[in-house]
């Protein structure tokens, strides 16, 4: 008989793993809501995190703001941008990342966001050197819930995916996960953290203050 499958990397979300864009980004987005005498529902908000074209935001706002939707999209985008340069990374996951490597594990980046807007980010919190591969939005046909980014940073660490623990936010993050065969973490943030996950996923609701060991131990890997 075999034993189990040593874990040999982890494979990281981005957005709203490592540095939570997604509660900022939907906090700007109800504002902007409010404004214009609507409400943005978090249970819709959640369809759209961690892929795309999945939920369509402009759809629920007045004609007049659509009609004018590349002046308004323009505002609102720079108001984001500048909130998110301002934001640390979630609470212990750059300790949690450096311990990763300190182990001899490996680590990789599988996101659904393209690569200028990950390298962006990761270069002003200094992170780039950390990752041996990214896997990006540019990089594949389907984006998560589909498992095609996952089978890919796999790949390109040249592991099978029952080798690898991905660390995700979001459902349709973890879902691609697990359908690439990968193990999976769910560490829920602000936005996340009510979306419908099964209850047997191994989850961190404290975020990252337990460090890798405890990354490890929910995980089963001990």
């Amino acid at each position: 008989m075999t034993g189990p499958v040593p874990l040999r990397a982890l494979i990281f979300d981005f957005d709203g793993t490592i540095l939570d864009t997604e509660t900022r980004e939907f906090h700007h987005w109800q504002v902007l809501y409010r404004t214009h005498g609507r409400e943005l529902a978090l249970s819709d908000w959640q369809r759209g995190v961690g892929t795309w074209d999945a939920f369509d935001p402009w759809a629920g706002l007045p004609d007049h703001v659509q009609a004018d939707r590349e002046r308004v999209r323009a505002g609102l985008h720079e108001r984001i941008l500048a909130d998110i340069a301002e934001q640390d990374l979630r609470p212990g996951v750059r300790a949690v990342l450096e311990e990763v490597r300190a182990a001899g594990l490996r680590l990789a980046l599988a996101t659904s966001s393209d690569r200028a807007w990950v390298t962006r980010w990761m270069a002003q919190h200094d992170l780039l050197d950390l990752f041996e591969v990214l896997a990006t939005r540019d990089d594949v046909r389907r984006v998560k819930p589909d498992p095609e980014l996952y089978v890919l940073a796999a790949d390109r660490l040249g592991l099978r995916p029952q080798e690898c623990l991905a660390v995700e936010d979001s459902l349709n993050g973890a879902t691609a996960a697990l359908a690439a065969g990968l193990r999976v973490v769910v560490v829920p943030n602000d936005v996340t953290r009510t979306q419908p996950f099964p209850p047997e996923w191994p989850r961190l609701d404290d975020g990252f203050a337990g460090g890798l060991a405890e990354v490890l131990r929910v995980a089963g890997e001990e």
